[in-house]
């Protein structure tokens, strides 16, 4: 006897990483982790021997974070040995690392936490280090540790300026903590994560054929019975009765509140309510997605942005992958009016065959604009003779998120940039200095150590509170530069977690100052 039936594929049980990783492989998906794995993070730490004025245990605390989910290989360049206040605070030493090398010390300990990553140590004083700043190259985060030289730090800075690299600058201190960040020039991403109602899509005042053939296969609602009637999904039922308004006002869709609520009604109203269940839930579902669906297309202000950027407009043979995607879809959106559509489909009251149907519909319209972009994607690497081909799934992947990519842009730490009297910064803390619960006075401690420069900014000024400032400024200085574990400890999570945003490039990082008070656990995030 001949056997007609295929053999199923085998099931492959995940693998031992996979289930290692399950949890955030369900954050970042596997690309993410595969960022993660391929990076170089360098932390630096000033080590002049005096430990117990500086933010190191945040910086290990930081790496602790960035270990445990399997970041490549990490470096600490510390020159200082481990002291007595060290143990104290650092629960990356023991009592036999007394007197030894703190970046070895801690290396080999955060080794410990994870087989997969590797740790690497460079003891030799800073200077060394940065007489060739090429040694810098290997590293794709630099994470430095308050406080740092004033000419160091600018070294640092302007190398990751230069070749495009991410840097953070983290200072904690007592009660109080801060962290800056620094990206590139120019940091798309496309990942963003957006809030999951904010990225459905119908297109229901812009049905494609066979969406709209779907919809008028229905024929006549009234006429289905009551099990039926109560399964149509709620896109459908949308559909079916806009066609019913559009031909009662002269082919117009509701576009004003009034009308939306006028059609809102017409919906609800269609339920059955003389059934077992007293309502249908397909149709509550349809009444409450109007407001939200019933809508022209627009595209959001991060879109629209990277459109106009001029990497975008200007496409030659050196342009990064993003921007020729970013090129193509723009294209696609002059075209058509809107952008790629991702392809999801809400949960919605209907019966499974129903629902799948509804949902290869869909995703079959997302592969075929997905097919045009890709298409003006090749075009542009055949007139360019790009060595380096696009992979296809980098086009999907940046047509699903499109309408919600985000392009930061980069500049040199808030600090160096008031140093060098950048007049925006200037304004932006005195602006926030008037606000009377502000955290401000904790980033301008930790970078002064007096109160020369609050004073100038602020001489004159009635619309601030003086008791707030000299209250964070005392604070300050009263730790004298000194560490508590459980706020470096809390401190260091935060930072972990933007750096791994900035590495995955998936979410969107803390654009570019936080401030951490202990005292009262609040948080300030300021755009400097």
């Amino acid at each position: 006897m001949t056997a007609t039936a295929t053999t199923p594929p085998p099931i492959h049980a995940p693998t031992a990483k996979e289930k290692k990783y399950d949890r955030q492989l369900r954050l970042w998906a596997a690309s993410g982790q595969q960022a993660l794995e391929e990076s170089h993070v360098l932390l630096v730490i000033a080590g002049n021997g005096d430990v117990c004025s500086g933010s190191s245990v945040a910086g290990v605390e930081t790496l602790k974070n960035l270990v445990l989910p399997s970041i490549g290989n990490f470096t600490i360049a510390d020159s200082a040995k481990v002291t007595e206040a060290d143990l104290g605070i650092n629960f990356f030493l023991t009592s036999q690392s007394l007197g030894q090398s703190r970046a070895e010390e801690c290396k080999q300990l955060l080794e410990e936490l994870n087989p997969d990553v590797q740790g690497h140590a460079i003891t030799t004083p800073l200077s060394d280090l940065l007489q060739d700043p090429s040694h810098l190259r290997p590293y794709n985060l630099i994470i430095l540790c308050a406080p740092l030289p004033q000419e160091q730090r600018r070294i640092f800075c302007e190398h990751a300026q230069q070749y495009s690299v991410s840097l953070i600058h983290v200072q904690s201190a007592g009660f109080y903590s801060s962290f800056s960040i620094q990206l590139p020039s120019v940091f798309p991403i496309v990942d963003t994560h957006p809030d999951p109602d904010s990225i459905q899509d119908l297109r229901l005042l812009s049905p494609w054929p066979e969406l709209l053939a779907e919809a008028k296969a229905l024929d006549d609602l009234d006429k289905l019975e009551d099990h039926d009637h109560g399964h149509v999904p709620y896109a459908l039922i949308l559909l079916y009765y806009l066609e019913k308004w559009k031909q009662n006002n002269e082919g117009k869709a509701p576009d004003t509140f009034k009308d939306k609520t006028q059609f809102r009604d017409m919906v609800r109203a269609a339920a059955r309510t003389d059934n077992a269940e007293g309502g249908e839930e397909n149709f509550d579902e349809a009444a409450a997605a109007v407001l939200k669906t019933v809508a022209p297309f627009s595209i959001k202000s991060g879109c629209r942005e990277m459109f106009e950027k001029d990497s975008c407009k200007v496409i030659n043979k050196d342009s990064a992958s993003f921007w020729i995607i970013a090129a193509a879809i723009k294209s696609f959106y002059e075209t058509h009016g809107v952008l790629p559509l991702p392809g999801s489909l809400p949960d919605m009251k209907a019966k499974s065959a129903d629902y799948i149907k509804l949902q290869n519909i869909y995703k079959s319209k997302a592969r075929k604009d997905v097919a045009e972009v890709a298409q003006s994607v090749r075009s542009m690497e055949k007139k360019f003779s790009r060595k380096d081909v696009i992979l296809d799934g980098e086009i999907e992947a940046f047509c699903k998120n499109a309408a919600h990519v985000k392009v930061l842009e980069g500049s040199l730490l808030p600090q160096l940039r008031i140093e060098n009297g950048d007049v925006q910064t200037r304004k932006t803390m005195l602006k926030e200095l008037q606000n009377t619960e502000t955290l401000l006075p904790i980033l301008l401690a930790f970078e002064n150590g007096s109160r020369s420069q609050l004073d100038d900014m602020i001489a004159n000024n009635g619309k601030i509170d003086f008791e707030a400032l000299n209250n964070q400024f005392a604070e300050v200085e009263r730790v004298g530069g000194r560490e508590l574990h459980n706020i470096s400890s809390v401190t260091g999570g935060m930072v972990a977690q933007e750096a791994i945003k900035i590495i995955t490039r998936q979410y969107v990082p803390v654009d570019n100052t936080c401030i951490f008070d202990g005292i009262g656990g609040t948080t300030l995030v300021l755009k400097l």
